[in-house]
């Protein structure tokens, strides 16, 4: 059996090592935007496919036999350019997607849809923003010439990018006392964060709800319809190798 996992996530590394360890080909496929990505067992190829058909014909000619997409929640045309190919190559498809955060009594959440929609927010809320939504995307906060932003992100971001900002070059997992002192060290008054879901990043929010600051979370866009989902690596590796996946 060959295995393809579109990865980048903490649960694609667990699938791809449980697959490897099973003695099963597993290939990872990354897009190359962090430039020392974690790699997990087996193979590992770094790049796009040139969309659907590309990646439909890489399907057939690797003979793969189920394709994984376990990109991060918010990565949302590959998971539709992987559903189309799926299709076209007749391979079985898997959406691994850990679950979404849930608020909880003292949370001050204020959920949009984008990360436009985050800006437009930001305004009503706070003048020091910390903003966890990663590199991609900093165009859409780049106006707000009057509030300050603190930026955490794997690698450096690029402009356009907001006028006044701090980088904060980090990776997860963090903790509660590292991110309260955070919050406290830089006067932080709002967050912004992506549902990314997931314990590794989670700590911000219980610092925000202690700080009783009000958090900007950027909904998840859907799985496409009719794709299965599983929510761990282990639940995505029992349909993988089991009657689930139709193989």
């Amino acid at each position: 059996m060959h295995v393809l996992v579109l990865g980048g996530t903490t649960e694609a590394r667990a699938l791809a090592e449980s697959l490897h360890g099973r003695g099963e080909r597993v290939t990872t496929s990354l897009a190359g935007r962090v430039a020392a990505p974690r790699l997990p067992g087996g193979e590992v190829r770094i790049g796009g496919f040139g969309g659907t058909e590309g990646l439909a014909a890489w399907l057939r000619e690797h003979r793969v036999d189920v394709l994984v997409d376990a990109t991060h929640p918010f990565a949302g045309t590959i998971s539709f350019h992987a559903a189309h190919a799926a299709d076209l190559a007749r391979v079985p498809l898997l959406a691994l997607r850990r679950p979404g955060w849930v608020p909880v009594a003292g949370d001050d959440w204020h959920p949009v849809d984008s990360l436009a929609q985050a800006a437009e927010a930001l305004p009503a809320l706070g003048r020091r923003v910390f903003l966890t939504t990663g590199r991609m995307g900093l165009s859409s906060f780049a106006h707000l010439d009057d509030r300050w932003f603190l930026v955490r992100s794997v690698d450096p971001p690029q402009p356009p990018h907001p006028p006044r900002m701090r980088v904060l070059l980090d990776r997860g997992p963090f903790t509660l006392d590292g991110e309260r002192s955070l919050l406290a060290g830089h006067a932080v008054d709002v967050l912004v964060t992506k549902d990314s879901g997931g314990a590794a990043t989670s700590p911000k929010l219980t610092a925000a709800r202690e700080a009783g600051l009000p958090v900007v979370v950027v909904r998840r866009p859907p799985v496409p319809e009719g794709v299965p989902t599983a929510s761990t690596a282990q639940e995505a590796l029992a349909w993988v190798t089991g009657p689930a996946s139709g193989r």
